[in-house]
Parts: structure tokens; C-alpha cells; sequence
């Protein structure tokens, strides 16, 4: 049925956005959601659906890769998984009732995703001065409230990814950064996209229980992104990160304003 689905033109798609993916580290979420929307004309919670089980795959490669570095801090993983693992079927549950009670989410979808994918562009033009402002105060902090906002952390992550598929990148990354300022940066960017395998995998089931999920164009973006982060990847050393990170910000910028206007 996957096979049948297949279009070139979404794994076209799926190879461009993959390669942003390798040469930023940026979230597939904040591109490919918007992407499937404003040009392909997906309805927006299949779109997120669809997504969110792409962004599960492409990060299980991802997270093996980590792991075998020994760049996954686990006990960060734990402890935002045991807030955004409720939080995800929490909201799913009631995506699911107001689907079925007042004629579908598409609104409210539509403006979070645009919320979120402005605050993604602010999280990523201003990281490191959004961390720079708050990074002295969470040094203060015990470990144990250190523990519970990480906890919080994860029940939003989980809200925003429901919703949009968008949020664990570029904002989980922020925060993690500014509470975690003594670990490698590398340890936490592992630890960020294991925590999402689990997070995507429960939200993109939860949307194809739902019948929001299109399995040929899940397809179509997979034949496309797989070789498209392995190119991006090789290339990244290559080009000035900075340029790109604030072209994509900026990019999704727009595209959250036309999202809510």
C-alpha cells in the first residue's frame, strides 16, 4: 500500500528537507509540516500525522548513532519522557474527542502550528542569547527543581509535538542548553533526538489510530530525506552554519505569520 502511494515529487521534497536537516541539525518538523500544507495542500493534521511518524524514523537512525557514541545522557531522556509520554497521549485524547464532537481541529491546529514555528525562528536566530539570560539562574537551582523543569519541559514538548510536530528541535534544544549548561553540547543535541523517537512514534500512532496519517506520501518523504541528511551531513562542514540558520529562521518566520494571518 506504501509502494502504491509513492510520489517522486514528495520524495523530492523529502531529499531537500532532509539535507537542510544534515547541513543544520534543525528539525525536519519545523520544515516539512509547512511544507505539506502551504504547497501540497495537506489537510494540517495529516500533515502533522504523516510528519510526526517521518520524524520518528529519520531520528531512530539518529539516536543509533548517538548511542553507539556514547552521546545520549539518559537520565535527561528519563526525565522528559516522563513529561511529554503523558502529555502526548493526554493531548491526543483530546484531539481525538474534539475531532469527533466539533467538526475537526483544523483551526486550532493551524494557529499553533504558526505560533510555534515563530517561536521556533526566535528560539533559533537568539539561542545564544536567550541562554546567555537565563543560563545564571538555573545554575542556582537544586538539581532536584532542575529534575521538575525538565519534567515541564517535556509536558510541553509533548503538547506542541501532538499538535503541530513541531518543537522538539529548536525550542527543546534552547531549554536544554540553558538548563544543562555544564554538559557537551553534543550530549544534549543526543539526548534531545532520542527523546523524540519515543515522543514522535507515540504522537504519529496516536494520529494514524485517528486516520491522520497518508502511509504513500510517509513514503515518498522517506525514499527522499534518508540519503537527503546523509548528503546534508557530508556537505555541513562546508557551509557557514549561521547563514543557514538564519535563513531557515527567518523562512519559517514567515511561514508561521501566513499560518495565522
Amino acid at each position: 500500500m506504501i509502494l502504491a502511494g509513492i510520489n517522486p515529487l514528495y520524495s523530492v521534497a523529502g531529499l531537500a528537507i532532509g539535507t537542510l536537516v544534515g547541513l543544520t541539525g534543525v528539525g525536519g518538523g519545523s520544515l516539512m509540516t509547512p511544507l505539506l500544507v502551504l504547497l501540497f495542500n495537506f489537510h494540517p493534521v495529516t500533515a502533522v500525522g504523516t510528519d510526526l511518524l517521518y520524524a520518528s524514523a529519520t531520528k531512530s537512525v539518529g539516536t543509533g548513532v548517538h548511542g553507539f557514541n556514547r552521546t545520549v545522557d539518559w537520565r535527561v531522556v528519563r526525565l522528559l519522557a516522563f513529561g511529554s509520554v503523558p502529555a502526548t497521549v493526554l493531548t491526543l485524547v483530546v484531539l481525538g474527542y474534539a475531532g469527533r464532537h466539533y467538526g475537526g481541529m483544523v483551526e486550532v491546529v493551524t494557529i499553533v502550528l504558526g505560533l510555534t514555528l515563530i517561536a521556533t525562528a526566535i528560539a533559533m536566530l537568539f539561542r545564544t542569547q536567550i541562554v546567555a539570560r537565563i543560563a545564571p539562574t538555573i545554575t542556582a537551582l537544586s538539581a532536584r527543581r532542575i529534575a521538575t523543569l525538565t519534567i515541564a519541559l517535556g509536558v510541553l514538548l509533548g503538547v506542541l509535538v501532538s499538535l503541530t510536530s513541531v518543537g522538539a528541535g529548536a525550542i527543546g534544544m534552547t531549554a536544554l542548553l540553558a538548563l544543562y549548561p555544564h554538559l557537551p553540547t553534543n550530549r544534549l543535541v543526543g539526548s534531545d533526538i532520542a527523546h523524540a523517537v519515543p515522543l514522535t512514534l507515540i504522537a504519529g500512532m496516536g494520529h494514524w489510530a485517528m486516520g491522520a496519517v497518508d502511509l504513500g506520501l510517509l513514503g515518498s518523504l522517506l525514499i527522499g530525506s534518508v540519503p537527503g541528511i546523509v548528503i546534508g551531513s557530508l556537505l555541513s562542514a562546508r557551509v557557514p552554519d549561521g547563514v543557514l540558520r538564519a535563513i531557515l529562521a527567518v523562512t519559517l518566520f514567515v511561514v508561521g505569520t501566513k499560518l495565522l494571518f
